[in-house]
């Protein structure tokens, strides 16, 4: 991934840590009459992922259950989802989103495109092998099946395309790679879409910061006002997504939660997706870009646009601004 920034989590291993101790704070939350909400969110909220996996093991050791089935028969709605996301492995939980997305009625498109162009070359692949033994069935062809045109030939290359290593940064290239995109878009009468999508799937994101500064050295234009002359629908979707990704990750992901609780209702499974995914990653670094970008903090915008427990869940992962 790009490294322009240093990666500051949220959420961080506890140093006292004791899963036998957690694993009985768990069970009294939940057994009796009633549950004990801010207790699972007080414990589960305070422990990395790897810490939350080995609470799962030592619950199942000492007690002979399944802590994420008895969490999922205590919880329920945007609260059961948060807390079962936390539960799940990071790939897993990836693996669970882009199943959802596809699965059923209609595919959320925004979904496939916030994570497949978000990913290293070696994340996609550990992805797809997971997928499949998940799902019984290759990521590939499912996303082929719930896609179309340009837009499923994109994703097709970042999924079978391995990027070049992130050392692979050539001037020379990126200055022969900028003439052809201009010459694909906005030099020809037409777009050539395959150009677009060859070039952004296979370069390192460090060689594509080198080229988006030759093309608009060679056009004086930016790569993302000739994406938007030239293309369009979730072809131009996926395209941005990647150059987004590529100038900064926080900005990338502080924008998807802006517009994820901008308007009339909340995108409240993008909202909990990003803000699972990127508490052990960068979170802090979207918190930093979102107060920059929309002079509120993230963990008053949370509150704003969610209640109860789940709210209390988002924030205690966000931690305090």
């Amino acid at each position: 991934m790009p490294l322009k920034y240093t990666p500051k989590p949220t959420v961080l291993p506890t140093e006292e840590f004791d899963a036998l101790t957690d694993t009985t704070t768990l069970r009294a939350a939940m057994k009796g009459f009633g549950t004990d909400e801010q207790a699972i969110i007080n414990v589960l909220c305070a422990r990395s992922n790897s810490q939350r996996q080995q609470i799962s093991a030592k619950y199942c050791e000492e007690l002979g259950r399944d802590l994420l089935r008895d969490l999922k028969s205590e919880l329920s709605g945007n609260l059961e989802n948060v807390i079962l996301g936390l539960m799940l492995p990071p790939l897993n939980y990836q693996c669970l989103q882009l199943f959802k997305a596809m699965d059923g009625f209609g595919t959320n498109e925004r979904t496939l495109i916030e994570i497949l162009c978000s990913q290293s070359s070696e994340q996609l692949q550990q992805i797809t092998k997971l997928y499949e033994e998940l799902y019984n069935r290759p990521l590939v062809e499912h996303v082929c099946s719930e896609t179309s045109g340009d837009f499923r030939r994109l994703l097709t290359l970042l999924l079978t395309t391995s990027r070049d290593p992130p050392s692979a940064v050539d001037q020379d290239l990126a200055d022969q790679q900028a003439k052809l995109l201009f010459e694909a878009g906005e030099a020809s009468w037409g777009t050539e879409e395959s150009t677009f999508s060859k070039i952004l799937t296979k370069s390192s994101f460090e060689h594509l910061e080198v080229l988006f500064e030759a093309y608009k050295k060679l056009t004086q234009r930016s790569i993302e006002q000739a994406l938007k002359a030239e293309l369009s629908g979730k072809f131009y979707e996926a395209l941005s997504a990647i150059v987004e990704y590529v100038r900064s990750p926080p900005r990338f992901f502080a924008k998807r939660l802006y517009e994820a609780m901008r308007g009339l209702g909340t995108d409240d499974a993008t909202l909990t997706r990003i803000v699972v995914c990127r508490s052990e990653i960068d979170l802090q670094n979207v918190k930093q870009e979102f107060e920059r970008m929309y002079s509120k903090t993230l963990e008053n915008a949370v509150k704003s646009e969610t209640s109860g427990d789940y709210g209390r869940t988002l924030c205690a992962l966000i931690g305090k601004s």
